[in-house]
């Protein structure tokens, strides 16, 4: 079975945005429709303490006392006192899900929210970034590197300025926006694709670039977003269709699963608009678990 991780705590904010509806809608359609394979599962949600291993004390505080309110609503969403359970379970998820694919070799959470927190402030609908705190937990469990794999359709930025001086963690970013770009480094990449049909040769030329440099990664998580999609309203591209994204879950996870590099995913960006109902949002966000299921469900490859 792939744990994944969810609670009703993951939804539990006042603030109606799909990142605090999406997680709810995900799980209602796996009791309605289960994946073979699947089990959810309720996380530990985070302490402060935890938190403040990629955020700053301050920020912390007023995310979860609500003042100074500026600070408190960063990230995009009106405060409320059920924001902070919110961030702790969800976040709290990831930091079980990468933990769990350390003993199981896949796990995930339905979380979203995550990769523009800063160490400060919230930004661009995240309020923690649970990726990075994720990453922290995996060092401190023994694991000698950790790789962000970022294919959100906005770039990793509040992920590369937290991880920047630390060499045991990397990402790799293919996004389809410029929103939140940043400066690579030699442990940090950002391609931003403009066409949809080099979209998975650009994924599939990273990872191959990964595998030249020879890096002992321990553990790999994945940000999974559908907002690449070709009718996501947030900067969706054209030409990337349902397909396109099942064929990226599915390299995604032959690759980890090859290498034996346990991977824990996280839901990431996808939003319903005009062309892209509730229904075909989940349905998107579903191929990242089945994909886990059957790539991770094979034989071992033989070393």
């Amino acid at each position: 079975m792939v744990q994944v991780y969810y609670s009703s705590a993951y939804t539990s904010t006042g603030y109606s945005f799909d990142t605090t509806r999406k997680a709810r809608w995900v799980a209602e359609s796996l009791s309605e429709s289960p994946i073979p394979g699947i089990e959810l599962v309720a996380p530990v949600p985070l302490t402060a303490e935890q938190v403040a291993i990629a955020h700053d004390p301050n920020y912390v505080n007023a995310v979860q006392s609500g003042q100074p309110r500026t600070l408190a609503e960063s990230q995009g969403f009106n405060w409320d006192e059920q924001l902070w359970p919110t961030v702790l379970a969800s976040n709290g998820g990831v930091v079980a899900a990468a933990l769990a694919a350390l003993k199981d070799g896949v796990s995930g959470s339905l979380s979203s929210g995550l990769h523009h927190a800063r160490y400060g402030s919230g930004s661009g609908f995240c309020t923690f970034n649970g990726l990075v705190i994720a990453a922290h937990a995996a060092l401190q469990a023994g694991v000698e590197s950790v790789l962000i794999l970022d294919l959100d359709a906005h770039c990793g930025g509040g992920t590369a300025s937290l991880i920047d001086g630390h060499p045991a963690l990397w990402q790799v970013d293919v996004s389809v926006s410029e929103y939140d770009g940043y400066t690579t480094t030699e442990r940090v990449s950002l391609d931003l694709v403009s066409d949809a049909a080099d979209y998975l040769s650009t994924i599939e030329r990273r990872l191959d670039e990964l595998d030249r440099r020879n890096v002992h990664f321990g553990l790999c998580l994945h940000n999974a977003g559908m907002d690449p999609h070709e009718d996501c309203p947030t900067d969706g591209l054209p030409g990337i269709t349902r397909e396109i994204l099942a064929a990226r879950e599915r390299l995604v996870f032959e690759w980890c699963r090859r290498r034996r590099l346990p991977v824990a995913f996280a839901l990431a960006g996808g939003y319903v608009g005009p062309r892209l109902d509730v229904a075909r949002l989940v349905d998107l966000h579903r191929l990242t678990l089945t994909a886990a299921v059957e790539i991770f469900g094979l034989p071992t490859p033989a070393k």
